[in-house]
């Protein structure tokens, strides 16, 4: 102690027992508030560093850092209940942090090293200067999979006005690269510039609220989940205010996120009561040109709407409200309306194609199994009017009953699979219509990813609204594609593998047997017993769409008294079904 404001500190170092060293200091000096000090505060005036060296070293399983995360001794009495008081925590972690923001300061040679096995990650700072609460400092980046790099940071650091303020850009204008996120998570992330802001404000009465903004330029990003393509941003940029209370956090409308031309305000809000959450998400966006949209696309995410150019106006409303102590009443809202919208170019992908004859490729992992025209040209397509009327409205009341009603969308059917999926834990459920499964089957890649979700919605919405295809040449090119078993495409193939029929000559038990495999058409064989028989858990689906059937007018009362879940299996299915009874 140097006074009663001074620290020094010298020869430092952290050795984890028979684990090699973890940090190393020369030496340290810090001038603190005598003032703050009486008042039990820690207030940081100035900092001389030198010779900070701290190395992450882990050899294959054994880290010189685990021993931090180690698991307390539980207590021997309950530990008390923490309320939230989010506020407060967070409040005073903030102060703590400004705390140890210096006015001035100069930290020089600070070396912070990874390493596991071979690979590593090196930062060097050769100087980090502080100066009336400005700083800057140049930073040095080896890895071992990346050549040399050299960033530039710049900033304001003011504890007066609870202010936090930097900017990070390579010299010369290259691009940034992060580091170590290949090797960790398989994704390559690279910038021209980012900056961040933020200020805190208090109104000492449970209420926080943190108002900052952040922004990229030139932002690339690839990682396999997101897309199979590097996505590409040119400005992005956000400027937020959130409020923070003894229980929730909430994103304030004002909140504004840019990405390239479009705008929007969205809004969130977590609370928690009772140790379980209640999130709110909205976004509202009123009349704005169409082309706005679709022409701040990153490059990369939406590789079939590329280069697409439109005309009138869009809107869009979005509502997500899920309460987890009643799941039940969850609420999705999701709606983009159009005035006076047209497609001026498609662009990359025409996206009417399916309005005529064109070439069809089914993928298997990945890969392609099978393609054929799906038009008169190929031997096995079967029109629309000769396809087995009890076949055609079986299937749809299997998969999507109002296909011929919607605009592509059954915002109900997928409130309703949300609901299911977050009581179970996983994706138990899914909500797609039909138009949404020929999107994907017809016109997506098939990597699945976040990517490809978003990219659908937008095909649907743009096929549905501008009528590209009709509705009844979308049902006949589904029926014509969708997989009734292993390599079985269309319904003819699949007439003919089960039953030795054509399309028009299926019974009522045929047809609803043909419907009940869509869904998983490569477990066909679970839908019998070792006699070739069809199990009994059938009789509650073939009673579900039997009614339907009645209802729609396809068949009488009378008629389907007499269907039963009872069929006899002739075609080349039979062989693969005794091949497995004898096995």
């Amino acid at each position: 102690m140097k006074g009663c404001n001074e620290v020094a500190l010298q020869g430092l170092s952290i050795v984890p027992n028979q684990r090699d060293t973890l940090l190393t200091l020369q030496s340290v000096n810090v001038k603190l508030s005598f003032w703050e000090l009486l008042k039990g505060e820690i207030e940081v005036r100035n900092v001389l560093m030198n010779g900070l060296a701290i190395n992450f070293i882990k050899h294959d399983s054994i880290a010189n850092y685990d021993f931090l995360f180690f698991k307390r001794q539980q207590e021997a009495e309950p530990q008390p209940v923490i309320e939230s008081d989010y506020a407060n925590r967070i409040d005073r972690i903030l102060n703590l942090i400004y705390g140890f923001l210096p006015e001035n300061g100069q930290l020089r040679q600070i070396n912070i090293t990874e390493r596991k096995d071979s690979n590593f990650v090196a930062v060097n700072i050769p100087s980090f200067i502080i100066e009336n609460n400005h700083f800057q400092s140049t930073i040095q980046i080896k890895e071992d999979t990346l050549p040399q790099q050299l960033w530039e940071a710049t900033g304001e650091l003011n504890r007066r006005d609870y202010t936090l303020k930097a900017s990070l850009f390579a010299p010369e204008k290259r691009k940034i690269s992060l580091p170590y996120i290949t090797r960790r998570f398989g994704a390559k992330v690279t910038f021209d510039t980012l900056s961040y802001s933020m200020t805190k404000e208090s109104n000492g009465k449970n209420q926080l609220y943190l108002n900052g903004k952040a922004k990229v330029n030139g932002l690339d990003i690839f990682h396999k989940v997101l897309s199979p393509e590097v996505i590409h941003l040119d400005r992005g940029h956000l400027g937020y205010q959130m409020n923070i209370s003894d229980h929730s956090f909430e994103l304030d409308s004002t909140t504004t996120v840019i990405f390239n031309k479009i705008q929007v305000h969205p809004y969130l809000r977590a609370e928690k009561k009772k140790d379980l959450w209640h999130f709110t998400a909205a976004v509202d966006k009123s009349w704005f040109p169409a082309d706005e949209l679709f022409s701040s696309l990153p490059k990369g995410l939406f590789n079939n709407l590329e280069g697409i150019k439109t005309s009138g106006e869009l809107a869009y409303h979005f509502l997500l409200d899920i309460d987890f102590a009643q799941l039940d009443s969850l609420k999705l809202e999701s709606e983009l309306k159009e005035r006076n919208f047209e497609i001026v170019e498609y662009g990359d992908t025409q996206l009417s194609k399916m309005s005529g004859e064109f070439v069809y490729t089914a993928y298997e992992n990945g890969m392609p199994v099978r393609t054929f025209p799906v038009g008169p040209s190929w031997e096995h397509f079967t029109p629309l009017d000769s396809i087995s009327p009890i076949l055609q409205m079986s299937v749809m009341q299997s998969e999507d009953g109002a296909f011929y009603f919607h605009r592509g969308f059954l915002p109900e059917a997928m409130r309703e699979a949300l609901i299911q999926d977050l009581k179970v834990k996983r994706f138990a459920r899914g909500g797609s219509t039909i138009t949404m499964q020929l999107v994907k089957n017809v016109f997506l890649n098939r990597n699945k990813n976040i990517a490809r979700k978003l990219e659908e919605a937008l095909i649907v919405w743009l096929i549905e609204t501008e009528r590209l295809t009709s509705k009844e040449r979308m049902y006949e090119v589904y029926l014509n594609i969708v997989e009734w078993g292993p390599l079985v495409y269309g319904v003819q193939e699949a007439a003919t593998y089960y039953f030795k029929k054509r399309p028009s000559q299926l019974t009522a038990e045929e047809s609803i047997f043909l419907a009940s495999i869509i869904p998983k058409p490569k477990h066909f064989r679970n839908s019998f017993n070792n006699d070739m028989q069809l199990k009994e858990s059938l009789e509650g689906y073939y009673r579900l769409i039997t009614e339907r059937l009645v209802k729609k007018g396809i068949i009488s009362e009378v008629a389907a008294d007499s269907i039963r879940p009872e069929i006899n299996v002739t075609g080349e299915a039979k062989k693969d079904l005794q091949r497995d009874s004898i096995q």
